[in-house]
């Protein structure tokens, strides 16, 4: 049940790059394409239509049918397999990293931004079809950024040595991770279901990699979810031209820092989110994935002591494209060559730096698609809900910051006033009087004046801030119950979905939860719901 839309920017949580691309700020249109409205889907369809070979649909779909062996796909999913080999069939896609267990919550969120645009686009536009596809990013290699995730204010990890690419990362050494799940969840149906889930995804498969798949396959299969693993040398193959204008003619570094410069023209505000590299393609293989380097000519294999000509590494590449990684600047373009997509989902820092890319993507005469920003959420309890309400809370008032939040519920029910607003109001007038008779007389007067002012000012602000310490003390009951409340469902003063395990939620609504969260969440409505369950 939704119980407040809240616009993104007045979270407080969201960039003011991301703030004004969703207010469709003119300034940004060149770094774009086309802004994620139903009704622009068509020319896109149409764009990406004329640029995307048959080869490259047959090619994913044979891919695909070898990933899919030995997977329990549903029907849908099946469908949607074949269905990429025609030409009426486009792709919305999110991706992510391989987080234990789904890490944060906003992984389900992602993926269900994406299943609810494909159904939104096959009802405006029923004579094609709308795959959902989440891509795996199994070609990372930062194993500390997914090697745990968060339980009961828990954080359960998967201690081990890690190198290479995630993906081909054994699950050996998951039972101690079994271990300790199985232990937090307790006992109930619920907790038997996510342990059998836990169990078979990571320790009857022999990969992470494998292991992610069948997890997000058992969990989102039935609305037809493709999930697509791009470290693969048939795909690889078609991107070759590609890595070979970025080693070569270090084409994305140029253009995207072109790009950059472009964005801070606009404004001083919009933090870069990533810096292209000369070469911004690894070298991956065995248990290494490091970055290329160019001197002089020749190419190095960073912290290793493989190296290359430059007939050397092009022989390479048409021998071993699989060995050609690409990191965070080419993986974006990478994903549109290899499928026929129209819309790409994802959070706020991720568009921040698609953002960067629109150049980079021109240049390589790809298709630039549509970026959207994931739905986010706020997750309540009917309890929690009955709190907000005792406490005559507004819903958006819990994303202000603690102490403006207390600040201002202290202001509302204190039976005295504590808003010196008007006196300081009224002391500016006077002083104005005082400004405008120096002016007539004696002007020499003016930083005396000015520094009384000043001076006045700060000992009401002084007064203010002790009154409201002390109703603070004298409210102190209702201090401690909003700070529990905010703490509770913002874990570290953040957002609750950056941090929360979609277990918690799954140990009180069970199989309920996707469906309730699929019913709720409207990828094309762009604004931060907060629901009650």
């Amino acid at each position: 049940m939704e119980v407040a839309c809240i616009p993104f920017k007045k979270t407080g949580y969201f960039s003011s790059l991301i703030s004004d691309y969703l207010d469709e700020n003119k300034k940004l249109k060149p770094f774009y394409n086309r802004f994620p409205k139903i009704e622009e889907f068509k020319a896109q369809m149409e764009e990406k239509s004329n640029t995307f070979p048959q080869r490259n649909r047959k090619i994913l779909n044979e891919v695909l049918q070898e990933q899919y062996l030995g997977v329990k796909a549903s029907k849908t999913t099946v469908a949607n397999i074949s269905a990429l080999a025609q030409d009426e069939t486009f792709t919305v896609v999110t991706g992510h990293q391989l987080n234990i267990f789904t890490g944060p919550l906003y992984f389900l969120y992602k993926i269900i931004s994406t299943i609810n645009l494909a159904k939104a686009l096959k009802k405006s536009y029923p004579k094609n079809t709308f795959v959902p596809v989440y891509w795996m990013a199994t070609e990372d290699h930062d194993f500390d950024e997914i090697n745990y995730f968060n339980l009961h204010s828990k954080k359960v990890q998967w201690n081990r040595d890690a190198s290479g690419a995630v993906g081909t990362l054994s699950t050996e050494g998951l039972e101690a991770v079994f271990e300790t799940f199985s232990k937090e969840v307790g006992h109930n149906i619920h907790a038997e279901n996510l342990k059998d889930l836990f169990k078979k995804a990571y320790l009857e498969h022999n990969s992470l990699s494998e292991a992610t798949r069948y997890l997000a396959n058992s969990l989102f299969g039935e609305y037809g979810l493709v999930i697509v693993d791009g470290d693969n040398t048939k795909l690889k193959n078609l991107f070759i031209p590609y890595i070979k204008k970025d080693i070569l003619d270090n084409l994305p570094y140029k253009k995207v820092n072109e790009t950059i410069t472009a964005l801070e023209s606009v404004s001083s505000s919009y933090n870069i989110q990533v810096n292209p590299r000369e070469i911004n393609h690894f070298y991956l293989k065995d248990e290494i994935r490091e970055r290329l380097l160019e001197k002089d000519g020749d190419f190095y294999v960073n912290n290793t002591k493989i190296q290359f000509t430059e007939d050397e590494i092009l022989m390479e590449l048409d021998a071993h494209p699989e060995r050609f990684s690409p990191n965070v600047v080419t993986r974006p373009l990478y994903q549109e060559v290899v499928l026929p997509n129209l819309c790409y989902i994802g959070g706020g820092g991720e568009l921040a730096y698609w953002l960067e890319l629109k150049s980079s993507f021109d240049a390589m005469k790809v298709v630039f698609p549509i970026l959207l920003l994931r739905n986010s959420a706020l997750m309540i309890s009917e309890k929690e809900n009955k709190k907000i309400q005792n406490l005559d809370l507004n819903p958006a008032d819990l994303f202000l910051k603690q102490n403006s939040l207390i600040n201002k519920r202290i202001r509302e029910i204190s039976n005295i006033d504590i808003d010196f607003s008007s006196q300081r109001e009224h002391l500016r007038n006077q002083f104005e009087a005082l400004y405008q008779l120096a002016e007539e007389t004696d002007k020499s007067f003016l930083g005396a004046i000015k520094a009384q002012e000043v001076k006045q000012i700060n000992g009401l602000n002084h007064l203010e801030k002790r009154l409201l310490k002390a109703q603070k003390i004298k409210l102190k009951d209702q201090v401690i119950r909003l700070t529990a409340l905010q703490n509770k469902l913002f874990p570290n003063q953040s957002l609750q979905e950056r941090s929360l395990n979609f277990s918690e939620l799954y140990l009180e609504l069970g199989d309920g939860l996707i469906p309730f969260l699929i019913a709720a969440l409207n990828p094309l409505k762009q604004e931060f719901l907060v629901l009650k369950y």
